[in-house]
């Protein structure tokens, strides 16, 4: 039986992706994200202070805070802590799921990267809420973030665990169909949004894509 909180990770998940354009920062995506029923936002951001960091997560706990949105910060256990948000995303190369765990508490989201099912496995048994795989198209959103992994991992991983799936990297409206198809639980996107005229709208359309999505994936391949 999956968690009140893993039973929220689903649809549309919207990474920040603060370009500096006007109206496009990190509290104005998370403002729309929660307008247009994005099920999580996440907090991705490299180069800030600690202090500045700590100030804009408190700023987008805010602007979630009575939504049905999530608010969950990349890497930091810290900041997320500090700022009072649903939870935090960590890396293979971060602070160890069941580390993550232990400091957040048992209601946190933790949210982990996988790139194979055995990943996977090891973080649903360290106490992950969900995971995450990709990129699953080509992304320049991250640079570093590898080569596309393609649909069959998404379906793989799906396959692997209990706990809900969370796809990323290069997802549009073109594609996320076919991302939910594959058994993903939510889609994370940010080009998508933070390049859309507007961005609670693209949210919706995206979500709607998703849903179509839904009816085509492998049977049995919803968390429950």
């Amino acid at each position: 039986m999956l968690s009140a909180s893993a039973r929220q990770i689903r649809g549309i998940y919207v990474v920040t992706d603060d370009r500096g354009a006007p109206g496009r920062d990190h509290e104005a995506i998370a403002a729309a994200a929660a307008r247009g029923g994005a099920s999580c936002v996440q907090l991705r951001e490299k180069n800030l202070s600690d202090r500045e960091l700590l100030e804009l997560a408190r700023k987008m706990k805010s602007v979630t805070l009575g939504s049905c949105t999530l608010f969950i910060i990349n890497d930091r256990l810290d900041i997320a802590l500090a700022c009072g948000s649903d939870g935090a995303h960590v890396g293979q190369d971060d602070i160890p799921a069941r580390t993550a765990r232990e400091i957040l508490g048992p209601d946190a989201i933790v949210g982990v990267s996988a790139g194979s099912p055995e990943e996977a496995i090891r973080a649903e048994a360290d106490g992950a809420t969900y995971v995450a795989i990709g990129p699953v198209f080509a992304t320049a959103t991250k640079p570093d973030a590898g080569a596309a992994v393609g649909l069959e991992a998404v379906t793989q991983i799906k396959r692997a665990v209990k706990i809900p799936v969370v796809a990323i990297g290069g997802i549009s409206l073109a594609n996320i169909a076919s991302v939910a198809a594959a058994g993903a639980d939510a889609a994370a996107v940010a080009s998508a949004i933070v390049g859309a005229p507007d961005m609670a709208e693209a949210v919706r359309a995206l979500a709607r894509e998703f849903s179509r999505g839904l009816d085509q994936a492998p049977s049995g391949g919803r968390a429950s």
